[in-house]
């Protein structure tokens, strides 16, 4: 077995996994059971990731903190040969999106270089700002919200006025949404999924400039896998939203206020980034159905080389139905 980085491009190997992971939740859209479609998708991932060549283990997982279906921290995933990277999964990231039928639910997987990447078992959310490449520079997230506003109108060339802001539609941001508006930017509101936040606020194809507010660690630390290479920046801080949470976060040896950036949570350019679309979003289509295809939407990133791929599938359903454990029909 060899632990030695390998110049390999396997970002297109993650798009299998993560192409499972969403074919597989999508049969539960708008039924109302979210743990149904984190079940179906760990399931399908967990099989997809076996066909790799990897030595990967899990460090970013998602079930802890939503006692669902999960990938647990510690689990071996790929063929246990090969080269070893940390990984950081969310096989449905936006589960009540996909449970109540609304849209950005996505299937998402970043990896990196073998120990380069940031993990607290304890730390369920953070505070993030995120932004692309042109202001990349000037956010500050200890910085009052009207003074990053500004910056960054300056930086992109904008009123700020015409600035669009990603915000969680979530009863901790209500003074945050009200101090935006009256900075006079505007507010875009969604109830689910802040790694498509931050996936819209450095694509140049999206109309979102800047993500803010406090959302998912295991979701920044998969965003980061997104963002690195782009040229764009998000600075973090640890938000423990409960005295437990706090305290377990300290009993790690974690310092709660020291604000992290994509460097500090994914600290190596060797990783790799895959998501598609469940639900249809901003950034991907959700999964469709044309007659006897699955039609899939996705996108992989490269850290080293910046390169993003926007790839769409068509799915046999038979022929995928009969090689898997995937219910297609």
């Amino acid at each position: 077995m060899s632990s030695h980085f390998s110049d390999k491009n396997i970002a297109l190997d993650l798009v299998r996994v993560t192409e499972a992971g969403a074919l597989a939740a999508a049969r539960f859209f708008g039924r109302g059971d979210k743990n149904g479609a984190d079940g179906a998708a760990v399931d399908a991932m967990a099989q997809a990731f076996s066909a790799l060549n990897i030595k990967g283990t899990v460090v970013i997982g998602e079930g802890e903190k939503d006692k669902a279906p999960m990938f647990y921290t510690g689990q071996n995933v790929g063929s246990n040969n090969g080269v070893e990277y940390d990984i950081a999964i969310d096989p449905v990231e936006g589960t009540n999106a996909v449970a109540y039928g609304r849209p950005n639910a996505l299937a998402v997987v970043g990896i990196a270089k073998r120990g380069c990447m940031f993990s607290s078992k304890s730390s369920y959310y953070c505070k993030k700002i995120c932004v692309g490449a042109e202001a990349a520079s000037v956010i500050d997230i200890d910085a009052p919200i009207d003074d990053n506003l500004q910056k960054v109108a300056l930086a992109l060339g904008k009123d700020i006025r015409d600035l669009n802001v990603f915000v969680l539609d979530k009863p901790r941001h209500t003074r945050l949404i009200a101090e935006i508006r009256e900075a006079g930017a505007r507010v875009h509101l969604h109830s689910d999924g802040d790694v498509a936040g931050s996936l819209m606020a450095v694509d140049p194809r999206c109309q979102i400039d800047m993500l803010v507010g406090t959302g998912g660690t295991p979701e920044a630390v998969v965003s980061a896998c997104a963002i690195r290479g782009s040229g764009g920046q998000m600075l973090t801080k640890l938000d423990p939203q409960s005295e437990g949470e706090y305290n377990a976060i300290l009993q790690e040896g974690i310092d709660v206020n020291l604000v992290r950036s994509i460097q500090d949570l994914v600290s190596t350019d060797e990783c790799y980034f895959a998501a598609t679309g469940i639900s249809e979003g901003e950034i991907l289509k959700g999964v469709r159905y044309e007659g006897n295809y699955a039609v899939t939407s996705s996108l992989t990133t490269r850290g080293r080389t910046g390169t993003i791929r926007y790839i769409e599938a068509w799915h046999d359903r038979i022929k995928l139905q009969s090689m898997s454990n995937l219910d297609l029909y």
